[in-house]
Order: C-alpha cells, then sequence, then structure tokens
C-alpha cells in the first residue's frame, strides 16, 4: 500500500493544474451565455421605464410589513425555524453565493462556480 492512499486526505490530481471546475463535473451543461445578451426583448418593462422613478413610488412601510409577514407564517409544509425564515434566507444566501475562487482556494461571490462538489450536494454540511 502507498503512502498516498494510506493518507485520509484526498489528493486531487488537478489541483496542481488550475483546481476542477464545473465543466468538469458537469461536461454536458447548458450553455447560458446567450442569456446575457441586452436586448429589448428581455425588458418587459419597456424603454420608457424609469425604475428610480417607479422605486421612489413605493410604501416602503408597507413592503417591510408584507416581509415580516412573509418571513413569520411558518407552513406545515415547511416550518419556520423558531417561527421565522430569516435563517433559511441566509443560508440560501450563503449557499446561492458558494464560489470557490481557484487562484486562491477561498469562497469568493462571481459567476455562477459552485465550491460544493456534486458528491456534496444535497447533503447538510
Amino acid at each position: 500500500m502507498s503512502e498516498i492512499s494510506k493518507c485520509p486526505v484526498p489528493h486531487n490530481p488537478t489541483a496542481s493544474s488550475g483546481g476542477t471546475s464545473n465543466r468538469d463535473w458537469w461536461p454536458n451543461q447548458l450553455n447560458l451565455k446567450i442569456l446575457h445578451q441586452h436586448s429589448s426583448m428581455s425588458n418587459p418593462m419597456g424603454e420608457e421605464f424609469n425604475y428610480a422613478e417607479e422605486f421612489k413610488k413605493l410604501d416602503l412601510e408597507a413592503v417591510k410589513k408584507d416581509l415580516y409577514a412573509l418571513m413569520t407564517d411558518s407552513q406545515d409544509w415547511w416550518p419556520a425555524d423558531y417561527g421565522h425564515y430569516g435563517g433559511l434566507f441566509i443560508r440560501m444566501a450563503w449557499h446561492s453565493a458558494g464560489t470557490y475562487r481557484m487562484a486562491t482556494g477561498a469562497a469568493a461571490g462571481g459567476p455562477v462556480t459552485s465550491a460544493l462538489r456534486p458528491s456534496t450536494v444535497g447533503r447538510t454540511i
């Protein structure tokens, strides 16, 4: 038995060549670059819509009240921890930002590149 096979740490032969990318795990993934094009057809509000002006019309107190009601309305089919979904939202945001910077080995926000290997998806970490 070799010394490497006794080691409990998995050794990745691609690590020295820059790491493993999503394309390595999912080589047949759908190319979504077409969705990043800016077209007038991708804006359902139209050219004349002014987001800043519409935002000024929002009743932010009503929005906060609606969000509080949403976050504290625990459902039988997915009960809120301690009566509030805030923890779940934070965890989901953390997972959605769960990217990996290959150059430094650190977690980082950026384009859609998950830090989780397929074998860990679906498991509680």
